[in-house]
């Protein structure tokens, strides 16, 4: 009993060496306020405030069935595992044997029959174990937030691949209406050459312009091709196996959301999480390396019983309780050398904790201002169009009055076909600048994953992670 009341002292106090997490002060200094910010909340699934059914949905299957998502939940499931097994070390592991021999010569025949318990523990003076356990656990948190930050990530390219499917669509349907005019318009000239006011040049000129339209539509074709394609794979599906919806139109852009505080974003970005933990992870390793350099003290348990008769096998045992005492003396600088790398480790993810807070408030300032000049740029371009329809009208009509040549028409038409095309560009332009937004704002959410048979590779079914 005494015995065991000094293990047991002996343990404590090792539990009392034990390092704890350490919060870790913002690395870098950061204005308090956004230099702009609306009225309105942006909800958890920040897609959603396009108030979009398709764009919804979509998100919604790829939430659900992307195989890089899937990925991105093996490598926490990995680091889980990690923390279980480095958990492990504080636990005495105990070994049982049994083994039976019988041997018959010339000599009168011999038996025997042993059963064998060990176990050993090695007892946590410095917190070397405690501070790997923690770092293991601290590792899994950070795989967690990297999973959400991944989960952030498809979102955003799910979002901003449909809209520039939306465009395309919309280039293709403008390209239409362009083909018609400019058939139009080669019938117009051919008719006034044949009656002789107009040359064959502006005949080829205008002909020109039309099979040059008819290529950029054969390219919004590929592109619209792509771009489906590209759609149907993030949802975790091989292209050609499901529809998409047949959506032409842009949302109506909402209201600015409400940015809030730069400490607020620091506290919701799931990639500034996964750096702070990292943090913490690297000075519990640190706390762990020190810890190698003091004596390690481990006990070591035996019980063994022996006899040439099976039944009276318990009858003959042998118990021992030892203890181990190693101080390390020489090792060739090695345990030192732990101990630097691993400070240079944590200084490393300090600085990357650093950078990415940095980064998070770059990002939503570089989405504020090109969206508040994107915006400008659009309206700018709608009035240059205004203008543009306008001329081409007048132009085309002295044109055909005869005050105007050919060249004067072409001119008109190629601007103003320009500047629909452009319009429609800068439109989708207008909205991946708010999807940046979204997108340096949002925080993590309610993930589901449906893995398939063949990505579930018998693991278990659906896994909800919140």
């Amino acid at each position: 009993m005494l015995k065991l009341t000094g293990i047991v002292t002996i343990i404590g106090i090792s539990s009392a060496c034990s390092v704890a997490v350490k919060d870790v002060p913002a690395p870098a200094a950061l204005k308090p306020a956004f230099t702009a910010s609306g009225a309105v909340k942006q909800p958890n699934y920040w897609w959603q405030s396009f108030n979009d059914t398709d764009l919804n949905h979509l998100c919604e299957q790829a939430l659900s069935n992307n195989f890089s998502l899937f990925a991105a939940y093996n490598r926490l499931e990995q680091a889980k595992a990690v923390a279980k097994k480095t958990g492990a070390d504080l636990i005495p592991q105990v070994n049982a044997s049994v083994t039976g021999s019988y041997v018959s010569r010339n000599l009168p025949a011999f038996k025997d029959f042993a059963l064998g318990l060990a176990s050993t523990y090695e007892i946590d003076l410095w917190g070397r174990i405690r501070s790997a356990i923690n770092a293991a656990q601290l590792d899994a948190v950070a795989a967690e937030e990297d999973f959400y930050s991944a989960a952030v990530t498809l979102t955003a390219e799910i979002t901003t691949v449909w809209y520039r499917l939306i465009e395309q669509r919309q280039q293709l349907a403008l390209l239409d209406r362009q083909i018609e005019v400019n058939k139009n318009n080669v019938t117009l000239v051919t008719v006034r050459f044949k009656g002789a006011q107009a040359s064959a040049a502006d005949v080829f000129q205008q002909q020109q312009l039309l099979e040059s339209v008819i290529g950029n539509r054969h390219t919004v074709i590929s592109n619209i091709a792509v771009l489906e394609n590209q759609l149907v794979i993030l949802t975790g599906n091989a292209p050609g196996t499901i529809r998409l919806p047949k959506t032409a139109e842009f949302p109506h852009l909402p209201e600015l959301p409400d940015t809030g505080l730069s400490i607020e974003l620091m506290q919701r970005r799931p990639d500034i999480r996964k750096a702070y933990y990292t943090v913490q992870a690297a000075d519990q390793r640190v706390a762990s390396a020190i810890a190698d350099r003091l004596p390690k003290f481990s006990l070591s348990a035996n019980v063994e019983v022996s006899s040439p008769d099976f039944q009276s096998v318990l009858n003959n045992w042998l118990a021992t309780v030892a203890g181990n005492l190693v101080l390390p003396i020489v090792d060739g600088k090695r345990r030192v050398s732990e101990v630097e790398r691993t400070h240079a480790v944590a200084a490393e993810a300090l600085n990357n904790y650093a950078a990415a807070m940095l980064n998070a408030v770059k990002e939503v300032e570089n989405a504020l201002v090109q969206e508040r000049q994107q915006r400008l740029v659009v309206n700018n371009l709608e009035r240059q169009l205004e203008l543009a329809q306008e001329a081409t009208n007048l132009i085309r009509l002295r044109y055909i009055n005869g005050a105007m040549d050919f060249l004067r028409v072409l001119s008109a038409i190629l601007s103003q076909q320009s500047l629909e095309r452009s319009l429609l560009q800068n439109r989708q332009q207008l909205i991946e600048y708010r999807i940046s937004l979204y997108r340096s704002l949002a925080g993590k959410f309610p993930v589901t994953l449906t893995p398939t048979p063949q990505s579930n590779n018998g693991t278990g079914c659906d896994t909800k992670i919140c």
